[in-house]
């Protein structure tokens, strides 16, 4: 956009005008009326308006829409709209195409790793659901490890608000990659943190993360504390229910002497299906829940979005099931 600004003779605030339009949701520069005619012409010619390309789009019966979309390279990502009875709209948004950390329980996971995405790749995600509706929450929760792509990240969080997304409505995930929560400590913006844990103990961890072989759980407790030390903030902690894996009441005992209650909230995850192990009973989250409670540590149960269409927690795979966009 700069060179064509350039070539055209015209003032270099234009960039910031069409940046403005794009943030609230503009599908075309025909749109932007306060640009000269001429210029809307060349720039619909020469600077497409999203760097990804939608291959298809799936919507559930709860509301949530799942896109997938190609990079420019035909790297494969996707993203998710979720809609809620309260009014949040909130886009789950990839960091990566595929993920290299190869987590058990999850679908992405089991994907070939691609690439970091760039922070103009995880913006157009979030504007591609701008464009239909508005958005004030997005969660760094979709493909890949967050925080091993975290200057792009943080490059895509610093734009958030212009699209409706305060920094405190916005959170970055991971599994546990300790450079990556340090970096993130480091920065001035004051996004939340939430910790993919998924068992009380390195054992069971590493049987079900293999990044937890690399920085256990002491490691990555240690910088989360850094993290909240800094930002006077909760971490989440978000647990995945495997039915007689990780769901015992010692299990719920264990994790509650682990965390400490004044810094962590706990986020307990029903296992949406990926083939790989069975999801704990409603009767049985329940129980882990309450276990969790009495020992003065405070959990909720995450209602679950999408799963229908595959574009619940753990689900997010680049298929194209749906056909494609409308």
């Amino acid at each position: 956009m700069q060179q064509v600004l350039a070539e055209t003779g015209e003032p270099s605030y234009r960039a910031a005008q069409v940046w403005e339009w794009v943030a609230r949701g503009t599908r075309s520069y025909a749109e932007m009326t306060n640009l000269p005619a001429g210029l809307r012409g060349r720039l619909e010619e020469t600077v497409p308006l999203s760097t990804l390309a939608l291959r298809a789009e799936a919507k559930s019966d709860d509301g949530t829409v799942k896109a997938l979309f190609d990079s420019g390279d035909g790297r494969p990502l996707e993203a998710v709209l979720m809609r809620y009875r309260d009014g949040r709209r909130s886009v789950c948004v990839s960091s990566q195409s595929g993920c290299p950390l190869t987590c058990s329980f999850c679908a992405t996971g089991q994907m070939k790793f691609g690439r970091n995405l760039s922070a103009d790749e995880i913006l157009d995600q979030a504007l591609h659901f701008r464009r239909t509706e508005a958005i004030d929450h997005v969660v760094f929760m979709g493909m890949g490890e967050p925080t091993m792509n975290i200057d792009a990240v943080l490059a895509a969080c610093e734009r958030l608000p212009d699209l409706g997304v305060a920094h405190r409505r916005t959170a970055i995930s991971t599994v546990g990659w300790v450079p990556g929560i340090d970096r993130l400590s480091e920065s001035t913006l004051p996004v939340g943190l939430a910790l993919s844990l998924h068992a009380p103990n390195d054992g069971l961890r590493s049987q079900l993360m293999p990044v937890n072989d690399r920085y256990p759980l002491a490691e990555v407790l240690a910088a989360c504390e850094r993290y909240r030390a800094r930002r006077r903030r909760k971490v989440f902690v978000e647990y995945v229910m495997l039915a007689e894996l990780n769901d015992l009441p010692e299990h719920a005992r264990e994790l509650a002497a682990l965390l400490d209650r004044r810094a962590y909230k706990v986020n307990l995850i029903p296992y949406n299906p990926t083939g790989a192990y069975e999801g704990s009973s409603p009767q049985r989250i329940e129980r882990f829940r309450s276990i969790l409670a009495e020992h003065g540590l405070a959990a909720t149960v995450r209602l679950t979005r999408g799963r229908d269409i595959e574009a619940a927690c753990g689900q997010l795979a680049a298929t194209a099931s749906s056909g494609p966009p409308p």
